[in-house]
């Protein structure tokens, strides 16, 4: 027969076994809400036409009765033949009867669950008004409105439940907002709201059934209604959230991304450094919730960071509790039972919750409440995963200060009048302070005791050989290095140690593979480490595999370092064994210099091809080019040297000319002071080309006629054949050519004599072009052709790179254009991957003119374009040039040329 469900609470409806039924036209339908509204008594043929045709029922229809429950029989049990009774519909009393029970229909359920007082239940099986749907005028019949009353009058039994829980509020809210006008149901509303710790909301609603009884009609609330308004004794809103800056500034994105949380999450992880502005921000952002959040705010510093032990949960819940009204001596023992009471006592209400400064996940879960209404605000250092991974919140984390967020912060606390006395002062204040906030504001609250300061003063007192000095301001609370303390403390002793270590690096950023050598561990004991420090918000991973500090967090660092001279030589080794690898794989024909073996504990990369050379020394470069310096300020000038001489072939091949010659110079005194005669005609030399290369002629001309006047006194063939090439490269920009030839000859005759290959080759291809320059276009394509064997064998690309140019240039004087355009296009696909971009400028112009000159228009501007795009990120002013030939060559296009394509 299986299982049948009926309802009118409602809609009118059947099922079953699950599956809703068609109860056909509207009559039959009509039908059946009469028969469910008196469902288990009989219901008289004159009852049922009366319900249905209130004012003029037709000579039909009592037929009209009969066919429609034949209908509904047959639709209730399909198997049922025409003349059946069927097992529901059965006749009695002149009429018919429905033959069900509680299990089957809906009001007989509401009303047994009302017997047993399950009001939540009874009330939830409301789904709208009695016989929903059918035609208005059987709707209004008395029978149907009666059942309306008794929805209700059950609720406002209901009300009447002390303690009610939040389901059984939210039912009696529904019924109520279902009978706007019902006085008594709203009466004992509103004092049902109060009891849940909700009288903002019960007095909402007083307000707008007041305002809708006025409307509707032209009445004052009764004294049922008067009398629970005037019972309403609005407790005092908890109000706990500090005060928020009148001029709070930045954080523009963040807010945005905040002021969204309650659409979704509901939960804000926010996170972020020391002195970045956490809390300043947190609260700014609780303070615009306080409108949809009527019911309060809770405030609770959690001191997962910094004097004194962390708060437990259960003395946060202690604390909770106690600001939500519950005595002492009602809290339970255990943490799970308070955490439940907590969440009973917050369960209906919205309030703002902000939990400030939290250690970790673990500190804040139990103190999470468990429905929607509430918002929650975390702040911590430590990023929260696990909030956002289990508990779906939001991560929020709040970088430094830009630039303009950091002007405008010093703005609004000093005078836009006053920071324009001297920009520049503020830009360096706020370079120095690294943006940091609170850094930001002890330099705002300095000038503003001390009137007379100055910003250029202001700024000259934080470039102190202790950085943090000038920040320092007797409040634990906001004092960069108390507050920076509070951090470190929490460490564990590997991750404390290895901040430490982090103060001797030279860096802006660290690799694991680095920070193992400077640790003296492996990578993958290290890792862990590195993790915990991002967690406490002292480092940061910057890119994958890297991890970077503030500058004021490195010069904190810096400060607990100590002299550690082990951790110092192997980061050094580290440094210096990989760069010199990485050099080597650049330029594998180039003359190796000797290192010792690296220090214990250091585990330089085991770099295995050019381009990983190539990543590794554009990852490190910065930090590379800064210990230069250093070294050479320590005194270490062996050390010195030999890592400058690791940069040489990087910084030619990125152009970086101010460099190679501020790193060669400072080499040179390096030389100056180990005072072998070699090591410094070898750094004369150097120095020679990159000041060639800088388009100093005169210069690089002296350096490396010094240089080859010593390497002349020692006897050195092949240095001297390098300085040749060098002084003959100082002619080609004025385009002495033939005094060039001269060198490069003379070069050529030496590195044969020495059987110097490599050398030979570059040479060979370097006469080629002087020779392609010079008309001589067949043994300009000679040489080529011998240099291009010599570097194919050395496997040196970079070599083969550049003399597919020059044979490129030779093919062009030729006449020989499409196998010039196959020798530009191989020599750009090189350059690309060897990372040489001002050479794949240069190839790329040779390629668009080598197009022009078959007629192929559109793919010689496409190499323009790719040319000048490179040119302009390196600054180069042969940029316009080469815009002049776009200009000649206007074609609809805005392609651009990618070698391989």
């Amino acid at each position: 027969m299986g299982t049948m469900w009926f309802t009118v609470l409602g809609p009118v409806r059947a099922w079953r076994d699950g599956a809703e039924i068609d109860l056909g036209a509207p009559q039959q339908r009509s039908v059946l809400a009469v028969l469910l509204a008196r469902a288990g008594q009989p219901v008289s043929l004159a009852e049922i036409v009366d319900t249905l045709w209130w004012d003029d029922p037709p000579a039909t229809a009592v037929n009209a009765v009969h066919r429609s429950v034949g209908l509904l029989r047959r639709a209730l049990e399909p198997g049922l033949t025409v003349r059946g009774v069927g097992r529901w519909l059965v006749r009695a009393g002149g009429g018919y009867r429905l033959e069900a029970g509680p299990d089957e229909v809906d009001l007989l359920r509401f009303r047994a669950l009302l017997d047993q007082k399950a009001f939540a239940e009874a009330l939830e099986l409301w789904q709208g008004p009695a016989a929903a749907g059918l035609a208005a005028e059987v709707r209004g019949q008395a029978l149907f409105s009666a059942l309306d009353r008794e929805y209700e009058a059950a609720a406002a039994e209901a009300a009447l439940v002390t303690g009610a829980p939040a389901a059984l509020v939210r039912a009696v809210e529904l019924a109520a907002d279902r009978a706007p006008l019902n006085e008594l149901l709203q009466a004992r509303l509103l004092l049902m709201l109060a009891g849940a710790g909700r009288p903002a909301d019960a007095q909402r609603r007083y307000e707008e059934v007041r305002a809708r009884l006025a409307a509707d009609l032209g009445v004052e609330p009764g004294p049922e209604l008067t009398a629970a308004a005037q019972k309403l004794i609005k407790p005092a809103i908890t109000a706990q959230l500090p005060h928020t800056l009148p001029a709070f500034t930045g954080r523009e994105a963040e807010m945005a991304a905040g002021l969204t949380l309650p659409d979704r999450e509901r939960i804000g992880a926010i996170s972020g450094m020391a002195g970045v502005g956490k809390t300043t921000f947190a609260v700014h952002l609780a303070h615009r919730f306080t409108d949809r959040c009527p019911d309060g705010q809770l405030y609770l510093n959690l001191r997962g960071f910094g004097p004194g032990a962390a708060m437990d949960p259960a003395a946060a819940l202690v604390r909770l509790l106690a600001s939500l009204g519950v005595p002492s001596h009602q809290v339970p023992a255990d943490v799970d039972s308070r955490a439940a009471l907590f969440r009973s006592r917050l369960a209906g209400r919205r309030m703002v919750l902000l939990l400030d400064n939290a250690r970790d996940t673990a500190q804040v879960r139990p103190l999470l409440p468990g429905t929607p209404g509430c918002l929650v605000l975390v702040t911590s250092r430590d990023h929260l995963a696990g909030l956002v991974v289990s508990d779906g919140a939001r991560p929020i984390a709040l970088a430094t200060f830009s630039t303009d967020e950091a002007r405008l912060l010093l703005a609004e606390r000093l005078g836009p009048d006053r920071i324009a006395t001297d920009p520049a002062a503020v830009d360096k204040i706020i370079g120095r302070c690294g943006g940091l906030p609170l850094a930001l504001a002890i330099v705002a609250a300095r000038a503003a005791v001390q009137p007379g300061l100055t910003m250029a003063q202001l700024a000259a007192d934080l470039d102190a050989a202790d950085r943090l000095a000038p920040l320092t301001t007797g409040d634990p609370d906001s004092d960069v290095r108390t507050v920076f303390s509070w951090s470190y403390r929490v460490l564990a002793d590997g991750p404390a140690r290895l901040f430490r270590l982090f103060g001797l690096h030279h860096g802006s950023d660290i690799s694991v593979a680095a920070a193992a050598s400077l640790a003296g561990l492996g990578p993958a004991a290290v890792r862990p480490l590195l993790a915990e420090l991002v967690r406490a918000g002292l480092l940061a991973e910057v890119s994958p595999g890297r991890y970077g500090a503030h500058d004021l967090l490195r010069a904190y660092a810096a400060d607990l370092a100590g002299a550690d001279e082990a951790a110092r030589a192997r980061l050094l080794s580290h440094y210096l064994h990989t760069a010199y690898r990485a050099a080597m794989l650049l330029a594998p024909g180039r003359d190796p210099i000797a290192l010792e073996a690296p220090a214990p504990g250091s585990r330089p990369e085991r770099l295995t091809g050019e381009e990983q050379a190539l990543g590794w020394l554009t990852a490190e470069y910065r930090v590379l080019r800064s210990f230069v310096d250093r070294l050479a300020e320590a005194g270490s000038s062996r050390a010195a040297w030999q890592l400058a001489w690791t940069l040489d072939t990087f910084q030619r091949r990125q152009d970086l000319r101010h460099d190679q010659v501020t790193t060669r110079r400072t080499a040179l005194a390096a030389a100056k002071r180990l005072g072998d005669p070699l090591l410094l005609a070898d750094t004369y030399r150097d120095l020679g080309h990159a000041l060639a290369r800088a388009d100093r002629a005169g210069e690089a001309r002296a350096h490396l006629t010094y240089a080859l006047d010593r390497y002349a006194e020692l006897g050195e063939t092949v240095p001297q054949a390098h300085v040749e090439r060098g002084i003959g490269y100082t002619y080609v920009k004025p385009g002495q050519y033939d005094r060039t030839l001269e060198h490069y000859l003379r070069a050529e005759d030496l590195y044969r004599a020495a059987g110097h290959r490599p050398g030979l080759a570059k040479c060979l291809n370097e006469a080629a072009f002087l020779h392609a320059k010079l008309g001589q276009h067949d043994e300009a394509r000679q040489r080529c052709e011998q240099a291009l064997v010599v570097f194919r064998e050395l496997g040196d690309r970079h070599g083969e790179a550049a003399t597919l140019d020059t044979l490129g240039l030779a093919h062009t004087g030729l006449g020989e254009h499409e196998r010039a355009v196959e020798c530009f296009r191989q020599s750009a696909e090189l350059c690309v991957r060897i990372g040489d971009r001002r050479s794949e400028a240069e190839v790329l112009v040779n390629l668009g003119d080598a197009h022009a000159a078959t007629g192929e228009h559109d793919r010689a501007v496409a190499a323009w374009r790719s040319a000048v795009a490179i040119l302009d990120d390196l600054g180069r002013p042969e940029a316009s040039a080469v815009r002049t030939k776009i200009d000649a060559h206007t074609l609809p296009t805005s392609a651009v040329y990618r070698p391989g394509a």
